[in-house]
């Protein structure tokens, strides 16, 4: 029988599996929850007893995420994560440290069915959603990698950017979201916490009704749907426009901006004329542009533009009155774009 994931339980499902189906107290739900919390496994939860403790361990497991590697990167104080599920299945996070904070990239899926052209992690398609538990369990895994390191520190903000669409994996990234912040838990502010979308539409009014205030970010990639179907599949069956009236619904119900991610891609995108249709597109949106050099992906032959020609392309869209950064690159030297790692792990094995 698979084991129940105790991270993944909202404060009323732990409390019906610790009094209905254990028989034990209710004041037992608040003693587990600050050991979940706190990142310790059921038999580390000292101040329960031995048998609570043995009954639990046969049924359940606390956290269903362990961290496999972690790489730290020579460059800056960025470190990449492999983790490892319970079903062998691997994952990957990256932990971004800024002068505000922690900031940790979680995964949402094995693998990704997205097929954009420029990530690595849809390579070999999706294997599976991950539970809500195991969204978190990245989180509660990194915290206590990084205050084994410095006590002070701690995953302060999370990005949904990780291998996987969190939109097609909804109703368990949904449920993240509301154990992340819950007061009893880790308790990050969901203003904290920015959202990844290729565009899935339908799903993004359904986020925009959830009164949750995360910030959306869309990947978007290209000025016109002539582009970006031909780097992002998912093109096809939402248009720039239809996705672009969605961001805006979001704007409206939320009061929050939109995060458009740009990735440029040399002899594709990164062109000025493209800048400029770019901002004719996005003129009146309360939003901002994220221009990300690429990260090359040597499996799809696509390449980083200069570093004048990034510098080109912000100028223009700055002077069209949007409001645009470039990404600053990190985690260069350990392979830190997305699905990378994870890849190599697999070949790896595969390799014997």
């Amino acid at each position: 029988m698979e084991k129940r994931q105790l991270l993944g339980m909202t404060r009323e499902e732990l409390e019906r599996f610790v009094v209905d189906e254990l028989g034990e107290s209710k004041f037992r739900v608040k003693q587990i929850s600050e050991w979940l919390a706190r990142g310790a496994e059921i038999g580390g939860m000292t101040n329960l007893s031995a048998r609570l403790r043995e009954r639990m361990s046969e049924i359940a497991v606390a956290n269903p995420v362990r961290i496999l590697e972690s790489h730290k990167s020579k460059l800056d104080e960025t470190e990449k994560f492999l983790y490892a599920l319970g079903d062998g299945n691997l994952i990957e996070g990256v932990v971004m440290r800024y002068h505000h904070g922690d900031t940790l990239c979680v995964s949402t899926q094995v693998g990704c069915r997205m097929g954009c052209a420029f990530c690595a992690s849809t390579l070999d398609g999706r294997v599976r959603n991950l539970t809500a538990g195991e969204i978190l369990g990245q989180v509660v895994a990194a915290n206590g990698h990084i205050r084994a390191e410095d006590p002070e520190r701690r995953v302060h903000n999370i990005v949904l950017m990780g291998s996987g669409e969190p939109l097609d994996n909804y109703d368990n990234v949904v449920k993240f979201l509301r154990l992340v912040n819950d007061p009893s838990g880790l308790n990050i502010s969901l203003r904290n916490v920015s959202l990844s979308t290729c565009g899935l539409a339908p799903r993004m009014y359904d986020f925009a009704d959830e009164g949750l205030p995360v910030t959306l970010s869309l990947s978007l990639h290209a000025p016109n749907d002539e582009i970006r179907q031909k780097i992002m599949p998912v093109a096809h069956a939402y248009p720039m426009d239809d996705v672009l009236a969605a961001c805006r619904n979001y704007v409206e119900k939320t009061g929050r901006r939109v995060i458009f991610e740009y990735a440029l891609i040399k002899n594709v995108n990164c062109e000025t004329r493209h800048a400029e249709e770019l901002a004719r597109r996005l003129r009146g949106l309360q939003c901002h542009v994220n221009l990300i050099p690429l990260n090359d992906v040597k499996e799809r032959n696509l390449e980083a533009p200069s570093k004048q020609e990034v510098a080109a392309f912000q100028r223009r869209l700055e002077l069209k009155n949007i409001s645009a950064t470039v990404r600053r690159e990190m985690g260069a030297d350990i392979d830190g774009a997305c699905g990378q790692l994870r890849r190599k792990a697999l070949e790896k094995g595969a390799q014997g």
